[in-house]
C-alpha cells in the first residue's frame, strides 16, 4: 500500500525535530561564583569603610557596619536556628555545636535529650539574658544540647580539663571549657563578633574579650590568646560560611566579619 503525500512530509517533520533536539547545546547552568570572588564583592561593597584600617580603627569601622541589622525576639530564634544550622544531609535536623550530633528540627526545648539555645557569649557576661539584641542575635546562638549546654554554663573558653561525658572531644573544669575542634574556630569567632557588635551602645554593656577566666558577670569574655589560636587552628568551613550567608540574607542582614575575613583577628587584636 503506497503512503499518502501527508504521512511522507509528516515523517520527515518529526525526523527533523529529532535531529534539532540532538543537535540543540545543553541549557548552560551559572556555576556558583567562587568564595574570594563573594568575598572580593563583599569587600567593595558591604566591607568598603573597613578597607586599609587595623587596630582600633577597624574594630570601630566594623562596629559602624555590623551595627545596622534586624533584630529578631527569642521566640523566633528557635525556627531561625533550624535554617542557621541545618544538616546539609538531612533538611529535617540540625547539628548540635558541641556534640556534633545531627538532631530533629522539632526535638528542641528542656527535656534531657532536647536541643535548646545556647548563648555562645554566655548571657550572664555583661547580664544581658535573653533580650532582643545580644540576647537574640543569632552569630553566637547555635543548637546545643541541653545537658552539654548546663555543663559549659556560664563558662569562659580554655584548653584542658576532664572529658565531658557525652560529647567526644569537649573538656571543662571549674571555670572554663574547651569544644571538639571541629568548631573551635567558630566558637573565637562568635566571642569575637560579639565585642566588636556591642561596644556599650544600644544600652547594653561593652562586651570585651579579656586573657582571663572565671569572668562571672563581668562584660568580658576569655581566654583571649587561645580564641586567638582557636580561629588559626580552624578556619571557617563551609558549614560556618552558610551559616553567614543565611543570617545575612535571610534573618538579621548583618554579617560576621571575622568568617568572611579570618585575619582581621589579628589586624585586632
Amino acid at each position: 500500500m503506497s503512503r499518502s503525500r501527508g504521512s511522507v512530509v509528516g515523517g520527515i517533520a518529526l525526523a527533523a525535530a529529532a535531529l534539532l533536539a540532538v543537535a540543540a547545546p545543553a541549557p548552560v547552568t551559572a556555576a556558583p561564583a567562587p568564595a574570594a570572588d563573594r568575598v572580593s564583592v563583599l569587600d567593595d561593597t558591604y566591607y568598603a569603610s573597613a578597607q586599609g584600617r587595623t587596630g582600633a580603627a577597624l574594630k570601630a569601622a566594623l562596629h559602624d557596619i555590623i551595627s545596622d541589622q534586624t533584630r529578631l525576639s527569642y521566640s523566633q530564634v528557635w525556627d531561625a536556628l533550624g535554617d542557621t544550622d541545618e544538616d546539609p544531609a538531612d533538611p529535617d535536623n540540625v547539628i548540635l555545636l558541641y556534640t556534633g550530633r545531627s538532631q530533629a528540627k522539632s526535638e528542641h526545648g528542656g527535656d534531657l535529650g532536647d536541643w535548646n539555645r545556647e548563648h555562645v557569649w554566655a548571657k550572664s557576661h555583661g547580664d544581658f539574658g535573653t533580650t532582643i539584641g545580644p540576647g537574640t542575635d543569632l552569630h553566637h546562638l547555635r543548637p546545643a544540647d541541653v545537658r552539654v549546654n548546663s555543663i559549659r554554663g556560664n563558662k569562659d573558653f580554655d584548653n584542658g580539663g576532664s572529658a565531658v561525658s557525652g560529647a567526644p572531644d569537649n573538656y571543662t573544669d571549674g571555670d572554663s571549657f574547651e569544644p571538639r575542634d571541629e568548631v573551635k574556630g567558630d566558637v573565637a569567632r562568635m566571642i569575637l563578633y560579639m565585642a566588636v557588635r556591642y561596644e556599650g551602645g544600644d544600652g547594653f554593656a561593652d562586651l570585651e574579650p579579656n586573657d582571663r577566666t572565671g569572668n562571672g558577670s563581668a562584660p568580658y569574655h576569655g581566654r583571649l590568646s587561645v580564641l586567638k589560636q582557636w580561629n588559626l587552628q580552624d578556619p571557617p568551613d563551609s558549614f560556618e560560611k552558610r551559616r553567614n550567608e543565611v543570617i545575612h540574607a535571610d534573618y538579621q542582614r548583618n554579617r560576621n566579619p571575622f568568617i568572611d575575613h579570618p585575619e582581621w583577628v589579628e589586624a585586632i587584636w
